[in-house]
């Protein structure tokens, strides 16, 4: 799949927004990228999912996760592309973790995936859950890299598309200098 048909994709599903936004990570930006408009096409998210396992089919792996919410379906999706367990971790008081029966065992090869990351830092959390359980993370599969590709895991990460989108702190972000309401798409409020 070429970078091109993923941007269609993207187009087609309106999943690029502009605006004032409060992202995940507390950074303001006026541009926002709302993966859960791709995912209420199970063809797209069929054809995304199939493109970034395919980068990952030299690895050994038995499990999929991600971070919840945002990440459930692009989890389910990439397991149902691999052919192997997909679960998701999630926010218990503050803290990221395991809940609903979920497990990983001791050496468990593991893929994290996420929809779109800026900072890394919702992988990180995933990073620190998949570790406490003593899995081995394998890699990272992103469907956007809006860090432009600077964000590190210390594993192999791949992403459908990678781009540099402008962020600012709240204390320096023009958006809020000149008033422009703020939304918080996100699915926590930070």
């Amino acid at each position: 799949m070429k970078e091109e048909r993923v941007i269609e994709i993207f187009k087609e599903t309106g999943m690029l927004q502009e605006g004032h936004f409060k992202l995940t990570s507390g950074q303001h930006s006026k541009e926002y990228l709302q993966c859960a408009q791709v995912f209420q096409y199970p063809e797209y998210t069929e054809e995304l999912c199939a493109e970034l396992a395919k980068r990952f089919e030299d690895q050994e792996i038995d499990l999929v996760i991600a971070p919840a919410i945002g990440g459930i379906i692009i989890s389910y999706a990439m397991g149902a592309a691999l052919g192997k367990k997909a679960i998701f971790a999630e926010r218990e008081d503050g803290e990221m973790t395991l809940r609903r029966g979920f497990e990983i065992n001791e050496g468990d090869k593991v893929l994290l995936v996420e929809d779109v990351t800026t900072t890394g830092g919702s992988v990180r959390e995933v990073i620190e859950v998949v570790e406490r359980y003593g899995g081995d993370l394998v890699g990272v599969g992103i469907l956007v890299d809006r860090s432009g590709g600077e964000v590190d895991f210390g594993v192999q990460k791949e992403a459908l598309l990678t781009m540099e989108v402008e962020t600012y702190s709240p204390e320096d972000c023009p958006l809020c200098a000149a008033g422009v309401p703020i939304d918080k798409p996100g699915s926590r409020d930070v």
